[in-house]
């Protein structure tokens, strides 16, 4: 376990009752437990939504104190290829569970990462062994699960957590702990997280590293998230026509502030909503800066990229179609 996760185990919820939000999922789960026999499951959703902590829950209500002698747990963006499915997979489901509960239970974190060969040799095991196995499958994208999987679980949609809910978390971590958040810290934690629960517990044990008493501006200095303020000059720069200003400003920013393309595309996206521009063009932009991720995402140069995004700014503060 790395360091960053050591609050986020040490702070897991053990029953249905301490988790927080998805509470119509949680509602139908433990309806499933209480009647002691659950079908496949798959947990789709955005990362740190509590996926993996509910497959954890499900398992210790269902087996009590032996839930580890029936419970196999893969991180399949580790162990994505077809042989983990051929041996450590079969191996664990073709032996009966050793409480009342008929059935043992292999979690498959991070499913969507199997390769097709894996997902289909996954599917005729959970043919084969539906008797003795039950298989929970949690996965950022279900799109990227084959059908014949998707078709054979219950699949649950999990949801970004709600302000509340995250800052609900982090007041119970910072009580037992001993820290001290302004309401300033707060928020900025929440900005910062983005939804995303174990990502503000992992900044929260990040900066109480540094004082117990903790403010917006701490967070910030840990934050890789922090906005630098170069970018707002860059597409200023842009917007009033001076592309070669634009360009070395925005070099700059990557190099001086360590800003990788992709973070400065979702920094960009959200400055473009702040820009006096026409609402029309506005949309335009947000729907280059996607073009440009993609390509970034597929390999092209970074800095290539965004010099071909700045152009579109200006062509757009010169009131040009894009």
């Amino acid at each position: 376990m790395s360091q960053s996760d050591i609050w986020t185990e040490k702070y897991r919820p053990h029953t249905f009752e301490e988790v927080v939000g998805q509470q119509e999922i949680i509602k139908r789960v433990r309806s499933l437990v209480q009647a002691m026999n659950i079908p496949h499951l798959m947990f789709a959703g955005p990362a740190g939504t509590g996926k993996s902590t509910l497959a954890l829950i499900t398992v210790k209500q269902l087996f009590g104190e032996a839930w580890k002698e029936n419970y196999l747990e893969l991180n399949a963006s580790d162990e994505r290829g077809i042989d983990v499915i051929r041996q450590k997979v079969k191996d664990f489901a073709r032996t009966r569970a050793l409480e009342n509960i008929p059935f043992k239970v292999i979690f498959l974190d991070e499913a969507d990462a199997l390769t097709k060969e894996a997902q289909q040799a996954l599917r005729r095991t959970m043919e084969n062994y539906t008797n003795t196995c039950r298989f929970i499958m949690s996965c950022n994208y279900s799109s990227n699960i084959i059908d014949p999987i998707q078709s054979r679980c219950v699949v649950f949609r999990f949801k970004l957590l709600e302000k509340k809910d995250v800052l609900e978390v982090i007041k119970r971590i910072a009580e037992k702990e001993k820290l001290k958040l302004t309401p300033e810290a707060l928020e900025t934690l929440y900005e910062a997280s983005e939804g995303d629960c174990r990502r503000a517990i992992n900044l929260l044990q990040a900066t109480a590293s540094i004082a117990l008493d903790i403010n917006a501006e701490m967070i910030n200095m840990i934050s890789s998230s922090n906005k630098p303020t170069g970018v707002r000059i860059v597409l200023d720069y842009a917007l009033a026509g001076d592309f070669l200003n634009a360009r070395d400003k925005l070099l700059e920013v990557m190099l001086k502030e360590s800003i990788s393309g992709q973070d400065l595309i979702k920094i960009m996206q959200k400055e473009i909503w702040n820009l006096p521009i026409e609402p029309e063009v506005k949309v335009r932009l947000t729907e280059k800066t996607g073009e440009c991720e993609f390509r970034m995402t597929e390999g092209s140069d970074e800095f290539v990229q965004l010099q071909a995004l700045l152009a579109s700014f200006v062509l757009a503060g010169q009131g040009k179609a894009l």
